[in-house]
């Protein structure tokens, strides 16, 4: 059989069954999937129907693997220009416009003129209509508060949010691991 690298990704859990990440999500290529499980790193959840032959074996690939090693998460986030529009959900914190990642840009609280640095605590998601109105001034100045008072958020914040933001595909053995959403059943 011949497969597209694209194709059959696998959803990779960490050692307690959590994916590694929701945004984005913790994917492998069906080719590192497969790496993994010969040589033994990973344990195989569930499978595609699609068979990948070698001379010697025949193997399902994987579509959810779990690491055999648990794998912490780092306790602080590093801050990015991704990571600030992850913790302010992709949303303008002027307006609260939600918009793509493409369409987004960050702006200094406090800007840079007047001493303001590009730190958690002083870089907020912005869309470029409310940035360019702001400009230069500060928030009062503009009349223009963030919704959020900007701040360092955990790892488990960033993890949360991006569970809010599900990927366009999602194969059916992944939601078990995902819970998008999901309502529990009462005891």
């Amino acid at each position: 059989m011949s497969v597209a690298t694209n194709e059959c990704p696998a959803l990779v859990l960490n050692a307690d069954f959590r994916p590694l990440s929701y945004f984005p999500l913790s994917l492998w290529t069906w080719h590192d999937s497969v790496k993994a499980v010969v040589t033994n790193r990973v344990n195989v959840v569930s499978e595609y129907d699609q068979v990948i032959h070698s001379p010697s074996f025949a193997l399902r690939l994987p579509s959810v693997i779990s690491l055999k090693e648990y794998v912490a998460a780092m306790r602080m986030p590093a801050f990015t220009r991704f990571n600030v529009f992850l913790r302010d959900r992709f949303a303008c914190q002027y307006c609260g416009v939600a918009l793509p990642s493409h369409e987004l840009t960050f702006d200094h609280v406090v800007p840079r003129s007047r001493g303001g640095r590009t730190t958690w605590e002083n870089v907020v998601a912005a869309c470029a209509p409310c940035n360019l109105r702001k400009g230069g001034r500060m928030p009062v100045q503009a009349g223009m508060r963030p919704k959020r008072v900007p701040a360092r958020p955990t790892s488990f914040e960033l993890q949360e949010n991006g569970r809010q933001f599900p990927p366009n595909f999602l194969h059916d053995s992944w939601r078990d691991f995902l819970y998008w959403d999901a309502e529990l059943d009462p005891l």
